[in-house]
Formats: structure tokens, sequence, C-alpha cells
């Protein structure tokens, strides 16, 4: 394998370990839980997992512990890290016992159901330790609900003498875990079920769960390329940037980024919600700031858009709501009718009255997009709606009558751009490296101790890493009833930003600078190496969110 030479630098890097996790290991239990809503459904869906207390880590004395051995899964979009999750995970089982085994299974949950898998040898993890991407085992989006799936997966558990499974995802797939969790706790299997925290959307947090793993680099991977593009708008001096952030469910990619690097605009999908603002409302308020910017003499600017922005917007969430209700009760028909136009035509018809107007209203290629395949969670796949497109074709049809109108005299050129997996698989920050490496470490210490349903929980992140507090935190302490395919289904509860939190209001106290003048910060590319101060701190969402 020919590797580049910072792959060789990474590989020699040590992550960091919180304290409680240097020796031997207590478990702490503390308070009974319950769910963050909707107690009396989850409690009787899940009445072998439900309540269970949160759990924290302390030195302890030495024991012997049988061998376990354990199956990794690597399930949705990659984030930066998952593989030190593994590195940390392998580690963790053999210090409890040298003779404990990690098997991964192979592209996603359907590895576990299919029997795809690897023993994950060190001779195999040191190569990735400190690396970006999936690429160890590979992942994928087989949702894990039925109970044939569960049966299958616990065979082949069973075939390899599996202790426990330890599934790396999102609030999705955490979801399946709790579901395996029960499902195998109900029948005595013998097979612990432990969910890690990972998405770079940073929508899966809570008290207990601050950051989901590969927020911290993608932030930064995307923050670069956002300072690289104000740093040529600012010396071209002639195009607005309309730049789409990945974030399906939450602006925490887009806010971030904006505190990180200072652009013109930056639409935060929730208080567009708050707000009830249309899609006329944000178009107008960015046309606005463009004309502004052009009576200084600045054609030029930086638009930030989350991605999942246009399921925010009232009159558009209310037709895509209707559209997943109705493409998941009219799939055949669907699936029987060819034509782009007939389909439109079709789907106009079978709206309500008000969001048949506003779907009938879209350009034909967004009306297309939205009725594109759901992705395996019956989500409409907003990464494939060209939302930064439809801003620009409305922001420049605005800014045509401003100027008929004398309110407008300046230029308006414009580039549009996506980021999105330029950052999933990016080689992860130092931070994330730690973090990672902490949360599969705990997931041993879990298994170790005869846990399921939980989740690997690593708390007080903007501390020194010796200073981190890791335990775990029951899987269903946050879950909430949603509708999924037309029906109501237990889930994660999604954690949207905050609008009474601290990085929204710190950046509403600059939004308006930042509109008129130009204020760009340029972070520059992800620093391994050199002062504390530099290459390891936190985001800026979390230092705002942990400052006193």
């Amino acid at each position: 394998m020919i590797k580049s030479p910072l792959q060789i630098a990474r590989e020699a890097y040590k992550p960091k370990l919180p304290g409680s996790l240097k020796g031997t290991v207590k478990i702490v239990e503390g308070e009974k839980t319950k769910s963050v809503a909707d107690q009396a459904e989850i409690e009787k869906m899940f009445p072998n997992t439900y309540g269970m207390p949160i759990l924290t880590f302390e030195a302890g004395k030495a024991e012997e512990v049988p061998t376990v051995n354990v199956g990794v899964i690597l399930s949705g979009g990659q984030a930066p890290g998952g593989h030190n999750v593994i590195a940390g995970l392998f580690d963790g089982i053999k210090a409890l016992n040298s003779n404990s085994k990690l098997y991964g299974f192979l592209g996603g949950p359907s590895g576990l159901t299919d029997n795809k898998y690897v023993e994950l040898t060190s001779d195999i993890i040191d190569h990735y330790r400190n690396t970006g991407g999936f690429d160890i085992i590979g992942s994928g989006r087989t949702k894990l609900e039925k109970t044939e799936q569960f049966d299958k997966g616990l065979v082949n558990c069973k075939a390899l003498g599996i202790n426990a499974l330890v599934v790396i995802g999102g609030d999705d797939s955490n979801t399946n875990a709790c579901v395996l969790a029960e499902y195998y706790k109900a029948k005595d299997s013998g097979v612990q079920v432990i969910g890690c925290p990972k998405t770079i959307d940073g929508d899966l947090k809570n008290e207990m769960i601050e950051t989901s793993f590969g927020f911290d680099t993608a932030c930064k991977v995307y923050s670069e390329l956002i300072g690289n593009i104000q740093r040529d708008a600012n010396s071209a001096k002639k195009y607005w940037h309309f730049i789409k952030l990945m974030g399906r469910s939450a602006s925490h990619i887009a806010l971030e980024c904006a505190l990180q690097t200072q652009p013109n605009i930056t639409i935060v999908s929730e208080e567009v919600e708050a707000k009830k603002q249309t899609l006329d409302d944000i178009v107008k308020y960015i046309a606005e700031v463009i004309a502004k910017r052009a009576a200084n003499g600045d054609n030029f600017g930086t638009v930030l858009i989350p991605e999942g922005l246009i399921e925010f917007v009232p009159e558009m969430k209310v037709l895509i709501s209707e559209l997943n209700d109705l493409m998941a009760k009219k799939e055949a028909e669907l699936s029987c009718i060819e034509s782009s136009q007939e389909k439109r035509e079709f789907i106009s018809e079978s709206l309500s009255s008000e969001s048949s107007n506003v779907y009938s209203s879209l350009p034909n290629d967004i009306a297309d997009q939205l009725i594109m395949d759901r992705d395996p969670h019956g989500n409409v796949q907003v990464s494939r709606i060209e939302t930064e497109k439809l801003l620009i074709q409305m922001v420049a049809a605005r800014l045509k009558k401003m100027r008929t109108k004398d309110k407008y005299h300046g230029q308006f050129g414009s580039q549009n751009h996506f980021f999105g997996y330029e950052g999933r698989c990016a080689a992860p920050s130092n931070f994330d490296a730690d973090y990672c490496y902490s949360l599969g470490y705990t997931a041993s210490v879990l298994i170790g101790s005869g846990k399921t349903g939980y989740m690997s929980s690593v708390r007080n992140t903007t501390a020194p890493a010796d200073q981190w507090i890791a335990g775990g935190v029951p899987i269903t302490m946050m879950m909430n009833m949603e509708r999924r395919h037309g029906e109501m289904k237990p889930v994660i509860q999604k954690a949207l930003v905050e609008l009474d939190g601290a990085p929204f209001k710190k950046f509403i106290e600059n939004r308006e600078d930042w509109a008129v003048n130009t204020k760009y910060i340029y972070p520059g590319p992800i620093q391994y190496f050199g002062p504390t101060e530099v290459c390891d701190l936190p985001t800026k969402t979390l230092t705002l969110e942990q400052s006193k």
C-alpha cells in the first residue's frame, strides 16, 4: 500500500483518552431515565431496555474478564473518525482479554444479515488508525427493522461466537440499534447491542451526547473551502457565491461554518420555521443585503444555505409531508408513469389544493427533484434538491424588479456550490481522532460490563481530553414518536439549532455587521501539528455551549 507522508505521520498519532479509561474501570450507575417524549408509548415498545440508568466510569480494581467477541457495523453516511472508533473498540476489548476478537460486518447492516464479515486484526486496524473514511469494512443504509433480519443476524452472531454488536451510526441507525437491543434482550439471546453517535450533521446530541463524531472535522473542512471562496470573492469582487452545506434536518453545520468564516449571509432553517418565513421572505432578505453591499460598491459576497432548508419553509414543509405520505401510499402507481410531466400532473392532482398550488409554482427541475425516490428511512433526499440554484434564480428575478424601481444599482453575478462529500471522509481532526477513539474504548467497557441498549457517551469535551467524562446513556432516553412512511414510529429525537442557545445568539449579534461589511475569516486547513491552541480546538459551537 502506497501512503502519503501525511498518512504515515498520522498513523503514529496516539489518541488522547479520558483519565477514567487509562486503567481498570468501575461503572457507577446514576438515576433511572425516561424518554425525551411519549414516555408511555416508548416504555411499552421497549419494556426490557427502558428506564435504565445513566452510567459513568471511575477507576476500579483489576478483574479478570472473560473473552468477548464483538461485531461492528458502520451504518449510514460516512463521517471522519469512524476508523478510530473501531481502533478504540479493538484496543478496549483486547485490554479486557487478549483473546477477544473483533469482526467487521461488510457493507453496513446488510453484512450482519448476509453474513459477510472479516476478522479485524491488528495488522488490518493499524493501517487505518487516524484516517478518514469507512473503507475498512464499508458502510450501507439497510434498515434493520424486521424480525426476519434480527433472527438472521442472531444466527450469524452465534456462529461466530459474538457476544455483542456495536452499531456506529446516526439517529436512525442508533434507533435500529435500540430496536435490535430490545429484541435480543427479550429473547435472552446473550448478544448485547451498543451504539456510537455518528453524523457530520451534528443533530444527534443532547445533555449526555455533546456532539456527534465527524462534525468537528467536516465543519473545519467546509470552513477552509468557504474561506478560500471568500478570499477569491474579495479578490475578484464580481461574484455572489451561494454555498449549500450538509445538514438534512438541522443547520448546525451552516451555523458553525458561519461562526468560523463570517460570511455575508447565513440562512438558519430553524429560524425560518420559527418566524414562518416564506420562500419569498428569504429571497427578499438576500436581495436586500445584495443591494446594500452594491450601494457600497461591493458586488460580491457569500451565502450559506443549509441542505435541508426547503423542508423548514412552512409551505414547503407541508408540501413535502404530503409528498412523503403520497409516495408511500401510491408507490406502485407512480412507478408505472414514465414521463416527468405526467408524474408532476399526477402528483399535483393528488395533493391538497394549497400544496398543489405550491408544487405547480416550482420550476420543473425542482418539482422533479422533490419526487425522487426516498431514502431507506422514508425521507426526501434533500441533498439532491438544488436549493442554491432555486434561490439564485429567485434572487436574480427580484433584483431585476428592484432595478426597475431604482432600488438596486449593482451587478449580480452568481456561482453555486454544494459542499457534501468533500467533508465526509476527511482525515479526522485531532479532536475527532481523540473523541472517536474514546467512544470506541467506552463501548468496550460497556460490553465488558454486560450492558445493552446503551450509546457510548464522552462529555466535558471542551476540557483537555484526560478530563473528559466517559460513560453510557440509554438509547431509549433520546427517543420520541415521529411519522415515518406515513406511520408513527419510535425514533431518536433530532437536535435542532436552539434559537436561544449561545451559538445562535453569537451569530445574531454579528450578522448585520457581517452582511454589509466584508469581515471574512480564512481558517485554512485542519492543523495536526503545532501548539494545542492551534491543533486541538473544539468547534465554536461546543465552546459557546459549554461556556459559563
